[in-house]
Protein backbone atom coordinates (compact mmCIF):
# COMPACT_ATOMS: atom_id res chain seq x y z
CA UNK A 1 0.00 0.00 0.00
CA UNK A 2 2.64 2.31 0.85
CA UNK A 3 3.98 2.03 -2.68
CA UNK A 4 0.63 2.81 -4.49
CA UNK A 5 1.02 6.19 -1.97
CA UNK A 6 4.21 7.20 -4.10
CA UNK A 7 2.94 6.50 -7.16
CA UNK A 8 0.19 8.66 -6.58
CA UNK A 9 2.47 11.01 -5.20
CA UNK A 10 4.49 10.71 -7.92
CA UNK A 11 1.79 11.05 -10.83
CA UNK A 12 0.32 14.36 -8.75
CA UNK A 13 4.22 16.01 -8.84
CA UNK A 14 4.18 15.14 -12.56
CA UNK A 15 1.00 16.80 -13.20
CA UNK A 16 1.45 19.30 -11.56
CA UNK A 17 4.71 20.39 -13.28
CA UNK A 18 3.44 19.85 -16.62
CA UNK A 19 0.57 22.57 -15.87
CA UNK A 20 3.22 24.63 -14.74
CA UNK A 21 4.97 24.03 -17.89
CA UNK A 22 1.96 24.38 -19.83
CA UNK A 23 0.66 27.78 -21.04
CA UNK A 24 -1.20 29.90 -23.43
CA UNK A 25 -0.22 31.40 -26.74
CA UNK A 26 -1.16 34.79 -26.56
CA UNK A 27 -2.87 36.39 -29.91
CA UNK A 28 -0.41 38.69 -31.53
CA UNK A 29 -0.61 41.01 -34.60
CA UNK A 30 2.68 42.17 -36.32
CA UNK A 31 2.98 44.72 -38.56
CA UNK A 32 5.85 45.77 -40.77
CA UNK A 33 7.38 49.26 -42.13
CA UNK A 34 9.88 50.18 -43.64
CA UNK A 35 11.59 51.80 -40.14
CA UNK A 36 11.12 47.61 -38.57
CA UNK A 37 8.11 45.55 -37.07
CA UNK A 38 5.77 46.27 -34.30
CA UNK A 39 4.18 43.36 -32.20
CA UNK A 40 0.82 43.95 -30.06
CA UNK A 41 0.30 40.56 -28.02
CA UNK A 42 -2.77 40.30 -26.17
CA UNK A 43 -1.71 39.83 -22.47
CA UNK A 44 -4.85 40.46 -19.85
CA UNK A 45 -4.51 40.13 -16.50
CA UNK A 46 -0.45 40.70 -16.94
CA UNK A 47 1.34 43.08 -14.71
CA UNK A 48 4.70 44.80 -15.27
CA UNK A 49 6.40 42.27 -12.56
CA UNK A 50 4.96 39.30 -14.05
CA UNK A 51 6.22 40.21 -17.36
CA UNK A 52 9.68 38.86 -19.19
CA UNK A 53 10.71 39.78 -22.65
CA UNK A 54 14.29 38.23 -23.45
CA UNK A 55 16.82 37.87 -26.33
CA UNK A 56 18.39 35.20 -26.62
CA UNK A 57 20.55 35.78 -30.16
CA UNK A 58 17.75 35.31 -33.35
CA UNK A 59 15.17 34.00 -30.69
CA UNK A 60 11.95 36.48 -28.92
CA UNK A 61 10.87 34.82 -25.91
CA UNK A 62 7.21 36.59 -24.54
CA UNK A 63 6.24 34.88 -21.20
CA UNK A 64 3.82 36.78 -18.83
CA UNK A 65 1.95 35.16 -15.29
CA UNK A 66 -1.46 36.86 -15.13
CA UNK A 67 -2.75 37.04 -11.48
CA UNK A 68 -5.70 35.07 -11.06
CA UNK A 69 -7.44 36.75 -7.79
CA UNK A 70 -9.85 34.68 -5.90
CA UNK A 71 -11.06 35.61 -2.52
CA UNK A 72 -9.75 33.29 0.21
CA UNK A 73 -13.36 32.68 1.45
CA UNK A 74 -14.21 31.62 -1.85
CA UNK A 75 -13.11 28.29 -3.90
CA UNK A 76 -13.89 28.41 -8.00
CA UNK A 77 -15.90 25.94 -9.14
CA UNK A 78 -15.96 26.75 -12.90
CA UNK A 79 -12.92 28.77 -14.75
CA UNK A 80 -12.64 28.98 -18.44
CA UNK A 81 -8.88 30.00 -17.83
CA UNK A 82 -7.11 26.79 -16.64
CA UNK A 83 -3.43 27.95 -17.36
CA UNK A 84 -2.26 31.49 -15.68
CA UNK A 85 1.04 31.39 -17.70
CA UNK A 86 1.41 32.91 -21.71
CA UNK A 87 4.23 32.18 -23.40
CA UNK A 88 5.59 33.20 -27.34
CA UNK A 89 8.40 32.73 -29.08
CA UNK A 90 9.48 33.98 -32.79
CA UNK A 91 12.56 34.24 -34.55
CA UNK A 92 13.96 37.59 -35.28
CA UNK A 93 15.04 38.74 -38.70
CA UNK A 94 19.10 39.40 -39.30
CA UNK A 95 17.50 43.06 -40.65
CA UNK A 96 16.63 43.75 -36.88
CA UNK A 97 18.35 45.48 -34.32
CA UNK A 98 17.54 43.21 -30.86
CA UNK A 99 19.67 45.64 -29.21
CA UNK A 100 17.02 48.32 -29.73
CA UNK A 101 13.43 46.45 -28.90
CA UNK A 102 11.23 49.29 -26.96
CA UNK A 103 8.50 47.48 -25.48
CA UNK A 104 5.52 48.52 -23.92
CA UNK A 105 2.60 47.37 -21.25
CA UNK A 106 -0.94 48.92 -21.33
CA UNK A 107 -3.95 47.67 -20.53
CA UNK A 108 -3.36 44.15 -21.34
CA UNK A 109 -1.29 45.19 -24.48
CA UNK A 110 2.73 44.03 -24.57
CA UNK A 111 3.79 46.29 -27.77
CA UNK A 112 6.91 45.55 -28.84
CA UNK A 113 8.20 47.66 -31.35
CA UNK A 114 11.94 46.06 -33.46
CA UNK A 115 13.72 48.61 -35.62
CA UNK A 116 15.67 47.22 -38.40
CA UNK A 117 19.73 47.80 -37.83
CA UNK A 118 20.89 51.20 -39.12
CA UNK A 119 22.25 49.84 -42.88
CA UNK A 120 19.44 48.68 -43.50
CA UNK A 121 16.82 51.28 -43.18
CA UNK A 122 16.00 53.43 -45.97
CA UNK A 123 17.56 56.82 -46.23
CA UNK A 124 17.37 59.66 -48.07
CA UNK A 125 20.20 60.76 -50.56
CA UNK A 126 20.82 64.08 -50.94
CA UNK A 127 21.52 65.14 -54.61
CA UNK A 128 24.10 68.08 -55.40
CA UNK A 129 23.38 70.33 -58.66
CA UNK A 130 26.07 71.21 -60.26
Amino acid sequence: MNQRSDVSERKAESATAAEREAAMRPAVDVYETARGITLHADMPGVSGDGLTVQVDGDALLIEGVMALDVPEAMESLHADIRRSRFERRFTLSNELDAARIEARLDNGVLTLVIPRRAEIQPRKIKVRMA
